[in-house]
């Protein structure tokens, strides 16, 4: 029994020193899996196939030939640090790219994105709560620091595993590198390298970033309709109401993917039917959008400044500028002009660059209703409440207004309900709703529920833009609604273009006829082939058509 006894505990001493090389190695594969994993990762979802993984990154061969095996103990050490914290900063770039390409269809730009951190925290906050918030910005931040620290300890550790193995490490590495370069040759793309690729170009865009802010201010300074006197601005619009709407993320998509048109052009045909019969008639295109699922302050300054605006150093160039904007026009040439924008909860120095007189949000428009998710009203509360305080006054003169409609908003996990147009009131009569349409969600009838939640979206507001239209409008009110920018690709899809409808809707024949010349589609809804126009030049598009003259 004592011999057995011994024998059992001989061979678990033994076994335990066997355990330990056994998990070293186990741990060391891992290291090199995650650095492959790291160079070979793309920086869009669509790139996540296991093809994408089954090749070999040209920069693990140079980084275990050049730093973990060339290099002594402690330069080794150093070196396999900062290249741990290169790596971590590129895996940490392709999720932000990723995270981008979902919703913006675009790259994160590394110079000028920092600045949009405060508006993300802030639409979180909306959407999920503080609490929600701020878990969301730790975890965040965790990542941030996470990820280089890990790529460091996986470079040491291969670094130190290479030292013992030397022999071994270096005719691995020469087999490797001689198989890259015969496919290389070859032209197969197992032979990857992609990863300095990527870097390069990222150089590259952070290059042009900086370069970008002093090449946009001169362009903002060369204006052709700065100097144009008030007699000739827009003199063939004198005496009519200029409502320029804005329907959050109505893009091409809403009208022309199969998921949705059907029913997004019935809401449009029943619209056109009800606006004919009121005595509108209604001209259609295209505006090809500088911005994409979000980012809609982008969006808007360039269709009012004439100007490309697609980056939030452009945005601030601009509206520090002494450009002409469409309202400013107006309000050049003797219009009252106003600005409804229940997004905002806070004051808006930019309204006065706009040429807002007045600017009605989400603090003095009176609403005493529920949010709904992150909106702060429903549309049909934000147009009968501009219809109070605006339009439907009996002492004012000619109007022009910039109106947002945020209904469709990205999430769209809170879509409201159209209620009787008389009891809308305060708001008050929307309250439960939220609750009520939580409780009792539309039947799916859509596979993708965020597709389906954004075209029930897209039909409220374009009804209650109609029924408003129906309800309120003069023969002296001119409509132009059109989208901000497309939603986000997870309703979309890949590759999709980022255009947008645009209609301009009045009684007056003499109106539309000033744009014939368009070639617009005639109606509500922009035929495929309708002329498509970069969202920037629109200003000057309307500018030119309802002027006496020329600039």
């Amino acid at each position: 029994m004592p011999e057995q006894q011994e024998e059992h505990e001989t061979t678990v001493e033994d076994a335990a020193p066997r355990r330990r090389p056994v998990a070293g190695t186990v741990v060391t594969v891992l290291a090199g899996l995650l650095v492959l994993v790291a160079l070979l990762l793309p920086n869009q979802t669509t790139g996540l196939t296991a093809g994408t993984f089954l090749r070999i990154p040209v920069e693990a061969l140079i980084v275990a030939v050049l730093l973990l095996l060339l290099l002594p103990g402690r330069a080794r050490l150093a070196g396999a640090i900062a290249a741990g914290v290169v790596l971590g900063l590129l895996v940490l770039v392709k999720l932000a790219d990723m995270g981008f390409f979902t919703v913006y269809a675009r790259q994160v730009d590394l110079v000028l994105d920092w600045s949009l951190a405060d508006d993300g925290v802030a639409f979180l906050t909306g959407s999920i709560g503080r609490p929600g918030a701020i878990v969301a910005v730790i975890l965040a931040v965790a990542l941030l620091l996470c990820v280089p620290v890990l790529m460091s300890l996986a470079l040491i550790r291969l670094g130190r595993a290479f030292a013992r193995h030397r022999t071994a490490t270096t005719r691995g590495i020469a087999l490797l590198t001689t198989g890259w370069l015969v496919l290389a040759l070859a032209g197969s793309p197992i032979a990857d390298r992609g990863a300095s690729a990527f870097l390069t170009q990222r150089v590259g865009l952070v290059n042009a970033a900086l370069n970008d802010q002093e090449e946009f201010a001169a362009a903002a300074a060369v204006d052709a309709f700065r100097d144009v006197p008030p007699s000739r601005l827009l003199t063939a619009l004198r005496g009519k109401d200029v409502l320029l709407t804005f329907v959050e993320s109505y893009g091409r998509s809403a009208v022309e993917d199969p998921a949705m048109s059907t029913r997004v052009n019935a809401v449009l045909a029943d619209g056109e039917r009800r606006l004919t019969a009121a005595g509108f008639a209604a001209r259609s295109g295209w505006l090809t959008s500088t911005t994409f699922g979000g980012y809609s302050w982008l969006a808007h300054s360039s269709l009012q400044a004439g100007l490309r605006v697609d980056n939030q150093q452009r945005y601030r160039t601009i509206v520090a500028s002494d450009r002409l904007t469409l309202t400013a026009a107006f309000r050049k040439a003797g219009w009252s002009t106003a600005g409804v924008a229940p997004a905002n909860t806070y004051a808006w120095p930019e309204g006065d660059w706009y040429g807002f007189e007045r600017v009605w949000d989400s603090r003095n428009l009176g609403y005493a209703g529920p949010k709904f998710g992150w909106t702060t009203m429903p549309d049909q509360y934000t147009l009968t409440a501009f219809e109070r305080l605006e339009h439907g006054r009996a002492d004012r003169g000619p109007l022009m207004a910039e109106i947002d409609l945020l209904s469709s908003h990205f999430p769209w996990d809170s879509i409201p309900q159209m209620i009787d147009w008389d009891s809308v009131g305060d708001g008050s009569a929307f309250a439960g709703m939220p609750e009520r349409i939580a409780a009792n969600p539309p039947a799916p009838t859509d596979e993708n529920r965020t597709r389906e939640a954004y075209r029930i979206s897209i039909e409220y507001s374009l009804t209650a833009l109609f029924d408003y239209l129906e309800r309120h409008g003069t023969d002296d009110t001119v409509m132009i609604f059109l989208g901000d920018h497309q939603p986000a690709t997870t309703v979309t899809g890949p590759n999709a273009s980022h255009d947008v409808p645009v209609t301009i809707v009045a009684k007056d024949p003499a109106v539309l006829d000033r744009i014939a010349s368009w070639n617009w589609t005639t109606g509500l809804k922009p035929a495929p082939d309708a002329p498509v126009w970069p969202m920037e030049s629109f200003r000057d598009h309307f500018l030119t058509a309802y002027a006496s003259a020329g600039p």
